[in-house]
């Protein structure tokens, strides 16, 4: 008797709906990566569209970030700092059923021990419903700049080159 309400309280205290994190898994195993490379930098902002993940997608920056878009209508320059480019994203990501990033090839790079500016083609798609959907082909210029304490690549400066 003594034997089973002792495995039946220890299995109580085992939930199978709620793992514990298992920090063994491996970089290139995971959907996510740390970000000690620029290809994760990448894979990562591609993880957060996908999955609407405004958390993931607000540590892909540096706190001294700036987002730049050319507003051709007025024949100006835009831009904004981290915070309000996650709040405008997360109210993105709240009005669409779906979101596609598909990154293309780098189109020109330098990068040396600590900066780096990549310039890479992109095709995204917004689907709001089945009936309204938005496609965007274009280029992001990024600036990135790798923390040495950390090792992890962040971005400091995206000049948006799309079509929109």
């Amino acid at each position: 008797m003594i034997l089973i309400v002792s495995s039946v309280s220890f299995f109580s205290c085992f939930n199978p709906f709620a793992p514990a994190y298992d920090d063994q898994l491996s970089s290139e195993g995971g959907l996510l990566s740390d970000q000690r490379d620029i290809d994760g930098v990448f894979k990562n902002f591609q993880y957060a569209y996908t999955f609407k993940d405004t958390t993931i997608y607000g540590q892909l920056f540096g706190d001294n970030f700036v987002f730049i878009y050319r507003d051709y209508d007025k024949g100006f320059d835009v831009s904004w700092g981290r915070d309000e480019d996650v709040r405008i994203t997360a109210l993105l990501f709240s009005s669409t059923q779906r979101v596609d990033l598909i990154w293309n090839n780098i189109v020109a790079s330098s990068i040396d021990s600590s900066n780096a500016n990549v310039i890479r083609g992109f095709n995204l798609t917004f689907t709001f419903n089945p009936t309204d959907i938005i496609r965007v082909d274009g280029r992001v210029n990024l600036t990135l700049e790798k923390n040495s304490s950390t090792e992890k690549w962040s971005i400091t400066r995206w000049r948006d080159e799309s079509n929109f």
